[in-house]
């Protein structure tokens, strides 16, 4: 019974294990189904692509005349960390709703030197538009 027992737990772990792989190999699979038909994407291509996309750099432009004040978070009742005159070329890092500024409530988080928020209605993307937090 004990011998059993033994083997038929040794069978589940391998049927799980079996199953695991499967479930895990599915995703690969997938995003190959959408390669050209006369050549496959190589693991190393999809992990590359990937790679690409989470760390797109989004850029703006500060289009506010007297310039734009920072702050702490995306709304401007948080403190003020600094100014970026108007044309400055930002590195946004992802946009966020918070308080309506002039109609627009999206605010980007900006990676200039230092992480702070710019109201989205004073900077112009330049290329596509950000992912969200």
């Amino acid at each position: 019974m004990f011998l059993q027992s033994t083997v038929s737990k040794l069978a589940l772990a391998a049927a799980t294990g079996a199953l695991a792989l499967a479930t895990a190999a599915t995703p690969a699979l997938a995003s190959t189904a959408n390669a050209t038909p006369d050549r496959t994407t190589t693991a190393t291509e999809r992990t590359t692509a990937t790679a690409e996309t989470e760390t797109a750099r989004y850029n703006g432009r500060v289009i506010a005349r007297k310039g734009l004040l920072i702050r702490s978070g995306p709304s401007q009742r948080h403190r003020v960390v600094g100014a970026l005159p108007y044309g400055t070329i930002v590195h946004i890092v992802c946009k966020a709703n918070g308080q309506n500024i002039d109609g627009n409530p999206r605010w980007y988080l900006l990676s200039s030197g230092k992480w702070a928020w710019g109201a989205a209605r004073y900077i112009a993307n330049i290329g596509r538009a950000p992912h969200w937090c």
